[in-house]
């Protein structure tokens, strides 16, 4: 593999790493919010996304990489004050994983591409238990400008003192 090549794949691993963090925070927020008859399915979600982001931390060390740290606390796209927005908290996290997902499956190759692969898989088909809705492409939609980062959440500000 060229210099370039594993850079590349290196940036997408911290890339999908920090969707990861993003990810296993916002699902804390679902948990807290989500109704009793969607909270095992919040549960699931928040265990595989631990999971990758575990499996994330391994890959970026075995390229020689530092992995990207959690940041203390995210900036949630919009409030979560109930159920229902807890459900559209999940479907977007789900749909910002799958975008990175997408990112890291065109940079990688061999056993890491068909395990984004999968992993983009999994987030798209958690996204349409979610919202409902599916897309012809998940993770390759137009990404706005304006959207928050990684797995739909903004790392907060460090609080000053």
């Amino acid at each position: 593999m060229s210099d370039v090549t594993e850079q590349a794949e290196l940036t997408a691993l911290q890339a999908a790493l920090a969707a990861e963090h993003a990810a296993v925070y916002g699902y804390g927020v679902v948990g807290g919010r989500v109704g009793e008859q969607r909270r095992s399915e919040a549960r699931a979600a928040y265990d595989a996304h631990r999971a990758r982001r575990d499996t994330l931390v391994r890959a970026v060390r075995d390229l020689g990489g530092a992995p990207v740290a959690a940041s203390a606390a995210y900036a949630l796209p919009f409030p979560v004050r109930d159920g229902g927005s807890a459900v559209r908290l999940a479907a977007r996290l789900e749909e910002r994983v799958a975008a990175v997902y997408s990112d890291l499956v065109r940079a990688a190759s061999g056993a890491r591409r068909a395990d984004a692969a999968g992993a983009l898989r999994e987030a798209a088909v958690r996204a349409v238990r979610w919202s409902g809705e599916s897309v012809a492409f998940p993770g390759l939609a137009e990404r706005s400008a304006g959207q928050a980062g990684a797995a739909g959440t903004t790392p907060s500000a460090p609080a000053s003192r």
